[in-house]
């Protein structure tokens, strides 16, 4: 049986949703409407109501607790979602965030159980692979559970699912993200970068009239600040055999830096103001990691009301003391919108010229394994940097111009719910460009801030059956594979590497390409290891081009591969002379294949896909 639904999911740091719609089986019928599924979830001990949000914590729960029971599990022992979500501020050893965060981290194993991080030895840790997993298999049970309802043809893993991503995301977080869909059951998959979601609920939102407010020529800068990413994308209105079409044209470099960023700078302001009260009353008072944990809990709340839609000009906030020296059992502070807006503004969103870049401070030689957090906080300085970075991505007529001029802006994610921070960014805006002489861009109004990911995914899902417009994007970046020149060994001298292109930057999904170039050779019977590179810029880069990898070619070098290919008959550390292809799986990944030029059987190749995964042959 086909699908019945498409089905968009954002997997978010902060909060996952399910938008869907019903596939029409009339072709010339109208787009049907996309809904948002009210996630059935424990909101606290032994209540369970809907929400329209799944907030992204992951509850290791005590045995003490008793069972986390839903519907359709009666014996749970972890909790997804608001009750999780509630426990960080008392229980924040046992509280996995960020999941999504660490999902992108090159430097820990995802795959291993590393969260709670820093959590005690009676702490059962999973991996963010798991996590993530979690998050989606309780979308799965919750879906069954209130659509399917014991008619396996409705099952979520039936359907037709879009999961969305960060733009940013490279090819082996994109992997690791499939790799947890597949194990919530959900094969028939395709990724989605989130800005490219968020524009295309807005599509949806305004119907055939959008085409009046993007036209020819129009350039949309999406700025997508959430839980734990800030992204940007910009969306060209081209016009294509006589009709106009939509193309990203440039992506933001990842950028680890958001809501979470800002909870840790409020949750240091609210810290000092309990020190500050303990000390006026004549005592001492030094928070230990758990409780600093516990205050970011709390400071996360009280930003997302202060800066949200409510009207309170305070937020009260209270976390669990300890010890005979602390006032009283439990420490309290308030927390006003002005302290939060500004803190905010001024930390993140500073009025800076179009010339700022991001400041990379000098590091210590030892420092925690944490979250790689971008190390200059000010998303206007990275909003610059992007622009004249991608200065000619609208081509020739572009190329005057010091950073690239958006027209349109659309604003997307948790954070950007605040006004006074959309003002900010478009302030800056505006003063840039009208230094090189252009407008400033017009606002898009954008539907729901916590939901158009998700709306949107299903929305492209929609499109993808032709009830509704594409938007040409391709892969972010472009990418290449390094190899090793053959010179002889000198002392303290590496081997040049050629970083050879396999995927242009903008291959589309579904496509592969040979690549041209020198004979290569790969070993097989050994543990090997692949070095990758990425690029955002490098947009005349073609399948086989080769570049002599040297400081400032504007090539990242990515997470190695480490693989043990096997022999098949050969002898260990054999170099088989190959040929490469490359293509985009439709979810989105790159997968590169070694064919030997004399197989030893027939289809014989080696398969590496850009994570960590073991290849098969």
């Amino acid at each position: 049986m086909t699908a019945k639904y498409v089905v968009g999911i954002d997997l978010g740091t902060t909060h996952t949703a399910l938008a869907y719609a019903e596939i029409p089986s009339d072709p010339t019928a109208a787009a049907p409407p996309v809904s948002v599924l009210a996630v059935p979830q424990l909101v606290a001990q032994g209540t369970v109501e809907p929400r329209e949000l799944l907030p992204s914590f992951f509850y290791v729960a005590h045995e003490s607790d008793g069972p986390q029971a839903l519907p359709w599990d009666k014996k749970r022992t972890y909790v997804v979602g608001e009750h999780a979500r509630a426990r960080g501020v008392d229980a924040p050893a046992r509280v996995i965030t960020s999941a999504k965060s660490w999902l992108c981290h090159p430097s820990v194993d995802r795959r291993g159980p590393i969260l709670p991080a820093g959590a005690p030895e009676d702490v059962e840790r999973v991996s963010p692979v798991e996590a993530s997993w979690r998050y989606l298999e309780h979308l799965v049970e919750a879906w069954d559970h209130v659509v399917a309802r014991g008619d396996e043809d409705l099952a979520l893993a039936k359907q037709s699912v879009v999961l969305t991503v960060p733009a940013s995301f490279d090819a082996a977080a994109r992997e690791l993200t499939t790799e947890a869909a597949f194990a919530a059951g959900l094969e028939d998959l395709t990724l989605l970068e989130e800005p490219q979601a968020a524009f295309y609920a807005w599509l949806a939102s305004r119907g055939d009239a959008w085409r009046k407010e993007v036209q020819v020529g129009d350039a949309v800068l999406v700025v997508d600040v959430g839980g734990g990413t800030t992204d940007f994308s910009v969306i060209a209105a081209l016009e294509k055999d006589g009709e106009l079409a939509l193309e990203r044209v440039a992506v933001g470099d990842h950028i680890l830096l958001g809501g979470d960023n800002m909870d840790l700078l409020l949750a240091h302001i609210v810290e000092q103001k309990m020190v500050g009260d303990a000390a006026a009353a004549g005592k001492t008072l030094e928070l230990d990691r758990w409780q600093r944990v516990a205050l970011q809990h709390a400071a996360r709340g009280a930003k997302e009301k202060l800066l949200g839609d409510s009207k309170a000009k305070s937020a009260p906030i209270a976390i669990a003391g300890k010890g005979s020296k602390l006032v009283g059992s439990t420490l309290r502070a308030e927390v006003t919108r002005d302290e939060v807006q500004s803190a905010i503004i001024d930390g993140f969103f500073p009025d800076v010229d179009a010339s700022a870049r991001p400041q990379a401070r000098a590091r210590a030689a030892l420092t925690q394994l944490g979250l790689p957090y971008a190390q200059d906080p000010a998303v206007t300085k990275h909003l610059a940097a992007l622009l004249a970075r991608h200065a000619d991505a609208l081509g020739a007529k572009a190329k005057a111009k010091t950073m690239l001029h958006p027209t349109r802006i659309l604003f997307n994610g948790g954070v950007m719910k605040s006004g006074v921070l959309r003002e900010r960014i478009g302030a800056c805006l505006a003063a840039w460009l009208s230094s090189e002489g252009g407008a400033a861009p017009r606002v898009l109004e954008g539907t729901d801030l916590d939901l158009a990911v998700a709306r949107g995914a299903a929305a492209y899902g929609l499109a993808r059956h032709g009830r509704g417009v594409r938007i040409r994007g391709g892969t972010a970046r472009a990418y290449y594979v390094g190899i090793e020149g053959a010179v002889p060994a000198i002392p303290g001298l590496e081997p040049p590497v050629t970083a050879l292109c396999v995927a242009p930057l903008g291959m589309e999904e579904g496509t592969a390409s040979d690549v041209p170039g020198q004979e290569l050779g790969v070993v097989v019977g050994e543990k090997v290891r692949f070095r990758f590179f990425g690029s955002t810029v490098r947009r005349k880069d073609l399948v086989g081009t080769a570049i002599e990898h040297k400081k400032g070619d504007d090539l990242d070098e990515l997470a190695p591969v480490e693989v043990d290919l096997p022999s098949e008959g050969r002898s260990e550390g054999d170099v088989v002379p190959v040929r490469l292809r490359s293509s985009v799986t439709e979810v989105g990944t790159l997968l590169l294949e070694a064919v030997p030029l004399q197989p030893r059987k027939k289809d014989e190749r080696w398969k590496v896909e850009l994570s960590v995964r073991s290849p098969k042959d």
